[in-house]
């Protein structure tokens, strides 16, 4: 499989492409990956009201405060109607749990901090900073090390 990439300013919005000489197994399987990567979404509500779909793909983080559950992508947090047991079970094969208020995205782990007694800072790509208490920690790094050998 060849993979390429073309940076240009008549892109708007990003595109993929799969281009092949005709429809095979590999191109269909390709085709699903991607859909299923890419069209996941949840309902969520940002700080204005404004109703909207959040792909799941960019959420960082799921996490509990006061009555509320909240997804932390790039950019601002949103209020989820979702309780934080149903992300989990719903998202296990993406987001882990780090403590008993807040998943985060597997993929989106930079690094983890042990330096720290009792608790682990959990640094995402983002350059959010959240902690986990010891006892996840091996459930977070049994996580990373099934995400590191999936993907090559």
């Amino acid at each position: 499989m060849l993979i390429r990439s073309e940076i240009d300013p008549k892109y708007v919005e990003l595109e993929l492409h799969v281009c092949k000489d005709a429809m095979d197994e590999e191109v269909a399987r390709t085709l699903g990956d991607l859909h299923a990567l890419f069209d996941e979404s949840i309902r969520a509500v940002d700080e204005r009201g404004n109703q909207l779909l959040l792909p799941l793909v960019g959420i960082y983080s799921f996490f509990a405060e006061g009555q509320r559950v909240y997804a932390l992508d790039e950019k601002q947090k949103y209020v989820v109607s979702a309780k934080l047991y149903e992300l989990e079970e719903k998202y296990e094969e993406s987001f882990v749990r780090i403590s008993k208020s807040e998943l985060v995205n597997v993929k989106k782990i930079k690094s983890l901090d042990l330096s720290l007694t009792g608790t682990i800072k959990v640094i995402m790509k983002n350059g959010y900073e959240t902690y986990s208490s010891r006892r996840n920690v091996a459930k977070i790094r049994e996580r990373l090390a099934l995400k590191k050998t999936t993907r090559g």
